[in-house]
């Protein structure tokens, strides 16, 4: 699979490592043009100039930037995401980490309104940086949780998710990204305000078929 990452940052970079390691094609891009080429080359993704020029080729296209930069870059690209999927893995943190700055819809609602056509899926939002290279515990994979309400865009974030080695937890449609990005609020505000390590991940446990 071709995929465009926006953002070069410890998301953007643990995602564009873990998918070329999986086979995947990558470019990079990022407000930074010289740390998207930086992380590019340490992972062997490629890095673009621009936004636009990232995600010319991709067949999905995964956001991995600030919360707060997400409506501008869907405005940038919304005329060059047509035939493509996008993966938002962003959380809509405030500038103090003690809130989210959504009320009543999540982040990504407000960027399926903001991107008409174009199918949105909520994942890999829920999962810390530093478990993209290392996604099981105890033997067993994380979950990766992922929203959305078309279909084959699900089926395409899913496919990229279980090539990482997650897996997959279908939450239903994008209305349920509001309880993905509160957990992941929620698993954020316990590394920081208890020191640990940015290492903890969602695993749902318990038989799934009655038996």
């Amino acid at each position: 699979m071709h995929i465009a990452i926006i953002g070069s940052g410890n998301v953007g970079g643990a995602l564009a490592a873990a998918a070329v390691k999986a086979g995947h094609t990558v470019t990079l891009s990022s407000s930074d043009g010289e740390k998207a080429e930086a992380v590019a080359d340490s992972v062997g993704a490629t890095a673009a100039a621009t936004n636009p020029a990232a995600v010319e080729d991709a067949e999905a296209v995964v956001l991995a930037v600030p919360g707060a930069a997400v409506p501008g870059i869907a405005e940038e690209l919304r005329d060059s995401l047509a035939g493509k999927v996008v993966i938002d893995s962003t959380n809509p943190l405030n500038d103090t980490f003690s809130d989210l700055t959504t009320s009543g819809r999540s982040a990504a609602e407000l960027l399926q309104d903001d991107l008409p056509g174009v199918p949105v899926v909520k994942a890999f939002n829920t999962i810390l940086a530093g478990r993209h290279g290392n996604p099981t515990e105890d033997g067993k994979p994380l979950d990766a949780f992922l929203a959305g309400d078309d279909p084959a865009a699900k089926a395409t974030a899913t496919a990229l998710a279980e090539s990482l080695g997650y897996r997959v937890i279908d939450a239903g449609g994008l209305r349920m990204a509001r309880s993905l990005e509160e957990m992941a609020f929620l698993n954020i505000s316990v590394n920081a305000a208890n020191g640990w390590v940015w290492q903890s991940g969602w695993k749902l446990v318990g038989p799934t078929v009655a038996e």
